[in-house]
């Protein structure tokens, strides 16, 4: 290729967060300094190390901790031991390599930022030319994945907090009502919290979010502790039938992929989020051990009578409540952050078909709009978790062991070196994105069956 061709090939671009408006083609140019993303983010509020950190346990730290126990009930003691740090190595490594692709393609097309979606959009646009025509079918995949997978857990989050509000106030007064007044009243919660757009205020609510289901963990495994049987009474493996049950837990209860990128683009110090310890791994240690350590002594404790919410199996009533209204707290305290991701897709979808009068008005108008109709929804159907499910099953499981494997074989497709010797990081890549499917058809599977068993 002469210098002509390869400077009409050059890529002119903005400081834009949108990679589908930009021009994308590589800039190999000699004698001109690597461009470092990170110094040309213009960031209104930036993230703290603590701050992100918090953020990427809260993203990752739900409720669904309480599911643990009955989880290694489905693949017995020590193999759901060894599984679960198995998940969270996977998952890790899953965000790290999405984390680097996003960085070096920031670094090739010069722009500060990039989004999931956007990723996806420039690995495809700048890989192989075979490839280049899924660029846009890409990004618009992700986008749809991560809306419907963030955006539905809003919603069980408010039908969670509404049936748990419930059974606290009719189990101490007097009083029974619809299980939808409770959703309704649960709109003096959400709203507020939801109306945050800034990261960087959301971190309070994400500590006291952490703290709250910490120490209502705490509060489990105190009970736990009171009477443990000796590890020789819990089978080391149940069945091989039960196994991906074990796995489609676990891999949803840890998924927090969503929230990733808008933290490190939000941060004051991103170099800090990948390394060693490194925001990433700090954090995914933290939340293996907690897990791991609530589904270990949880199933030790309880065995074939572990309940689908290790809070079932609590004996004293007080502890129970005092449980439940920690669960309550944590998820009211997460709803800001994960509908954080939704709005940011929606907006980016529309703000071109916005005028340019009064846009933060607008733009806080979407929010609400959205905050509304999550209550709306659940209004309607308040038994919607295991619809709820069907879509996690298979967003879930696409954003968190499809997308990154693959985005990171086409951005280094023909980088020999990256891919290692025999290009052992390209059968690296197969055997995960056969993981992904193999959990997709299960999670999918078990979620159908829930959803014929309601209806029966």
């Amino acid at each position: 290729m002469d210098k002509k061709t390869h400077s009409e090939e050059k890529v002119k671009t903005s400081e834009s967060t949108n990679a589908s408006t930009a021009k994308l083609a590589f800039c190999h140019e000699e004698g001109v300094e690597p461009y470092e993303p990170w110094k040309n983010r213009n960031l209104t509020h930036p993230l703290n190390n603590m701050g992100a950190l918090f953020h990427m346990i809260k993203g990752s730290l739900g409720s669904g901790i309480l599911a643990m126990p009955v989880a290694f009930k489905n693949g017995g003691l020590w193999v759901s031991l060894f599984c679960a740090v198995l998940v969270g190595v996977v998952y890790t490594h899953c965000v790290h390599i999405l984390i680097y692709s996003c960085q070096i393609l920031c670094t090739r097309l010069k722009l500060p930022r990039l989004g999931f979606a956007e990723i996806a959009e420039a690995a495809f646009r700048t890989g192989p030319t075979k490839w280049r025509k899924y660029s846009t079918a890409a990004k618009n995949i992700v986008d749809l994945g991560l809306f419907l997978g963030y955006y539905a857990c809003c919603i069980v989050y408010v039908v969670f907090t509404a049936s748990s509000l419930k059974q606290v106030i009719e189990h101490d007064f007097d009083v029974s009502m619809d299980v939808r007044l409770y959703i309704l009243a649960v709109t003096v919660f959400v709203l507020p919290i939801g109306i945050i757009r800034n990261l960087k205020y959301l971190v309070p609510f994400s500590f006291i979010a952490i703290v709250a289901l910490t120490f209502g963990c705490c509060f489990v495994l105190y009970d736990i502790f009171q009477d443990l049987p000796p590890l020789s009474s819990r089978p080391v493996f149940t069945s091989w039938s039960h196994l991906p049950l074990f796995f489609c837990t676990m891999i949803y209860a840890v998924d927090g992929i969503g929230t990733v990128l808008p933290i490190e683009n939000a941060m004051s110090n991103p170099q800090r989020f990948l390394g060693c310890p490194g925001i990433l791994n700090a954090s995914m240690v933290w939340l293996i051990a907690l897990y791991g350590t609530m589904g270990f002594f949880g199933y030790l404790r309880y065995g074939e009578e572990t309940a689908g919410s290790i809070t079932l199996n609590i004996s004293s009533s007080t502890m129970g409540q005092t449980v439940k209204l920690m669960v309550i707290l944590n998820v009211l305290c997460s709803y800001g952050l994960f509908l954080y991701v939704p709005c940011e897709i929606v907006w980016r979808n529309i703000e071109g078909f916005i005028g340019k009068s009064r846009k933060t008005f607008k733009y806080y108008t979407m929010r609400v709009v959205l905050i509304l109709l999550t209550v709306v929804i659940a209004t309607i159907v308040p038994d919607l978790e295991p619809f709820v499910g069907l879509v996690g099953a298979i967003c879930s499981s696409t954003l968190v062991l499809f997308f990154p494997p693959v985005i990171e074989l086409v951005t280094f497709w023909e980088d020999d070196k990256y891919m290692g010797p025999y290009r052992w990081k390209f059968y690296k890549n197969y055997i995960l994105i056969i993981l992904w499917f193999i959990t997709l058809v299960t999670g999918a599977h078990i979620s159908l069956q829930k959803i014929i068993e309601l209806y029966q």
